[in-house]
């Protein structure tokens, strides 16, 4: 496997807002209009996996498999040639500063490797400044009523 991993993101928000928001992904519905359309196109989602076009990636669909709370969410790649896993994980230094690190983890034969190592990390990137920006405390409030 082949490991890529996202700049270190400092969100003002505590990791039990941020995580969830980000396990049940129909919150992210909430922001869709708000993400910027030249780094991630066509967003979808339901409560365990969402839909979206990275270009030159094309579209991706990942999947939860597994939540630790507050520190970890896990997913995986439902239509993909190659296993493609990503790791969110999550680190509060005090109450309203958290890290974000976006992990991926590929499969990928040494023929493909050139080809998408880039791209790959282009789009962890991307996911990670995205997921950086979304406005947390917000939706958590809007989650509780």
């Amino acid at each position: 496997m082949t490991e890529y991993t996202s700049e270190i993101k400092q969100l003002p928000y505590s990791e039990t807002t941020i995580f969830e928001v980000l396990s049940d992904l129909n919150n992210l519905e909430k922001v869709k209009d708000q993400i910027p359309q030249d780094k991630i196109q066509d967003f979808s989602f339901d409560h365990d996996s969402c839909t979206f076009n990275i270009s030159p990636v094309g579209k991706v669909r990942f999947s939860i498999v597994e939540r630790e709370p507050n520190k970890t969410i896990k997913f995986m790649a439902d239509q993909s040639p190659v296993d493609v896993y990503l790791w969110i994980q999550l680190k509060e230094v005090n109450p309203q500063d958290t890290r974000m690190k976006l992990t991926v983890r590929a499969n990928l034969n040494p023929f493909l490797k050139p080809m998408l190592s880039g791209p790959l990390q282009k789009g962890l990137d991307k996911i990670a400044d995205v997921l950086a920006a979304v406005p947390y405390e917000t939706l958590g409030e809007k989650h509780k009523d």
